[in-house]
């Protein structure tokens, strides 16, 4: 993506692109960038681009479009939803026609239309095979984001700001790891925070106040209670959670965050990693920016926590994850938290 924006940027404009991945948001972003970086002005931008439909259309009809001049501009920017439903051919004799067909315009493509093909999930079968398996140097994965917390830091770092340690943790665990979810909190957050500060650091407060965190029932509190063991106090902080966002949702932004604890509980567990330095440390705990301050307070977990423990409670999490999911049976959800944190701590 860092080298797909930065070719953009620099006027660096491919004929065809390939996005796929389940990462909606970041495709619609690259396809934007695309557009302006084609059209001087939002009007010659609408004027001049088609949206078009895989389901709707055969792989002829696309490149006939795509050969057609555009009427007012040089360019003229073509992109295909769903660009993995496209029509297939009904014999072997028509496939073989669409892919000579594709292949000869990919030996020439029309120098006034740029294609934006954006295909959600592809197995690794399928982007092996025609037409995807044409299109391998145009292609831009856009897999789900696998370390929000660095996501986060980085795109809040594009604007110019910074989180500092505890909001970057408070962001992570209130915030659904997705990135439009991510990219709209923190322009909420930037919104916010830019009419009481000027030094362009997000502070705890500010995600506390954008996200609608009770400052007295947090999960940071949760993690407290939870080295200490104290069942009582864990389930009580839970409930306050619970009540304070929502059943499901609450519960299910607890899970999210317990299981960050313990898988990173469970990474400590080796002995080789706990000598390593702290910056190294955060890294294999997947902490990003300033989070490296809360790696000693790990490290003092640890104490608390036997391996056999965490990964039963591993085990507890999965369980009622599958069960917020519709997967597992359950009453109510203050029954499965009461049930989680007997597993947990019990």
């Amino acid at each position: 993506m860092d080298t797909l924006k930065k070719n953009i940027l620099a006027g660096v404009i491919a004929p065809i692109y390939l996005l796929y991945g389940s990462e909606g948001f970041l495709k619609e972003e690259a396809a934007e960038m695309i557009k302006s970086a084609l059209f001087p002005s939002p009007d010659d931008a609408l004027s001049n681009t088609q949206m078009l439909y895989g389901q709707e259309l055969t792989m002829g009809e696309l490149l006939s479009k795509a050969s057609e001049y555009p009427m007012f501009t040089p360019k003229q920017l073509i992109i295909v939803r769903q660009f993995e439903k496209i029509k297939k051919p009904a014999t072997k004799e028509q496939q073989k026609q669409q892919e000579d067909q594709l292949n000869r315009y990919l030996a020439k493509p029309a120098e006034f239309t740029v294609l934006i093909l954006d295909a959600d999930n592809l197995d690794k079968k399928d982007i092996e095979k025609p037409p995807f398996s044409f299109l391998k140097k145009y292609r831009h994965d856009f897999p789900l984001i696998k370390a929000p917390d660095l996501f986060a830091y980085t795109r809040a770092k594009a604007f110019g700001w910074e989180f500092e340690p505890d909001a970057l943790k408070a962001f992570s665990a209130y915030t659904q790891p997705s990135a439009r979810e991510i990219c709209h909190e923190i322009e909420k957050i930037i919104l916010y925070a830019s009419a009481r500060n000027g030094n362009k650091r997000i502070t705890a407060p500010d995600v506390y106040d954008c996200v609608g965190i009770s400052r007295t029932y947090n999960v940071f509190e949760l993690e407290k209670a939870m080295a200490e063991r104290n069942l009582r106090l864990c389930s009580g902080i839970s409930l306050m959670i619970m009540d304070h966002e929502g059943q499901k949702e609450g519960l299910g932004n607890i899970v999210r965050f317990l299981t960050t604890f313990y898988i990173r509980l469970w990474k400590l567990a080796l002995p080789e990693v706990r000598q390593l330095p702290a910056p190294d440390i955060a890294k294999i705990l997947g902490m990003y920016g300033k989070q490296e301050y809360f790696v000693k307070n790990y490290l003092t977990y640890t104490r608390s926590f036997s391996l056999q423990d965490t990964e039963r409670a591993l085990i507890a999490l999965r369980d009622t994850d599958a069960a917020l999911k519709g997967l597992l049976p359950y009453p109510d959800e203050k029954y499965l938290l009461l049930q989680l944190m007997q597993r947990l701590l019990g």
